[in-house]
């Protein structure tokens, strides 16, 4: 098994810009993706950072804004590979497959923003693609919805995603979980739908 970590769109726009993260606060967030890159770098886990880049003059994320730019948690530590992205999954046009291939990747570890678009986009479509998944829930943070569909807190749609995703696409972990199996070199499980499925709610 070789980790990598996949550090999603931790930038200004999510803490002090247009979409402020909401749940779990971003003060909690933030150390925790900074206890990730850290415990990375010491095991020599390769680090990739996303970056979501909209054209310039766009109402979030434009190229050359504040909010674009990666915020000092990130901006500040060491990876190994950037990855300029406009669509939520971090695998769309791309060299992020290509990239985790050569370097022997199997198994991937997400954390970053948001828990419900880019994060759990890209966690299905890496599972997708054959890699072993893992999403960090305390190290990921959402943002409430409200729509012709329904109305959602952002704790409501951050606990939502974990469930759907643990079942089907990768298996969710704290921050302090994910470090101790980094530093046992010990992989953390795996989704299990079948495990998941209460028959008495079929």
């Amino acid at each position: 098994m070789k980790r990598a970590l996949v550090v999603i769109d931790v930038q200004n726009e999510y803490v002090t810009g247009g979409l402020p993260i909401a749940y779990p606060a971003p003060a909690i967030s933030l150390a925790n993706i900074a206890a990730a890159v850290d415990t990375a770098t010491q095991e020599s886990v390769p680090v990739v950072v996303v970056q979501h880049v909209a054209p310039a003059g766009a109402p979030l994320f434009a190229r050359g804004t504040h909010g674009s730019a990666l915020h000092d948690v990130v901006a500040s530590r060491r990876h190994d590979h950037l990855v300029e992205k406009s669509f939520p999954s971090a695998f769309i046009g791309t060299d992020l497959d290509e990239w985790l291939r050569r370097a022997g990747v199997d198994t991937l570890t997400i954390a970053g923003y948001m828990t419900q678009t880019c994060d759990e986009s890209t966690a299905r479509h890496a599972s997708q693609l054959g890699y072993r998944v893992e999403l960090l829930s305390d190290a990921t943070g959402a943002l409430a919805l409200s729509n012709r569909a329904g109305s959602l807190s952002a704790a409501e749609i951050h606990h939502a995603v974990l469930v759907v995703v643990q079942a089907f696409f990768a298996y969710t972990a704290t921050t302090a979980e994910w470090v101790d199996a980094i530093r046992g070199k010990s992989p953390l499980g795996t989704p299990d739908f079948a495990a998941a499925m209460d028959p008495g709610q079929a």
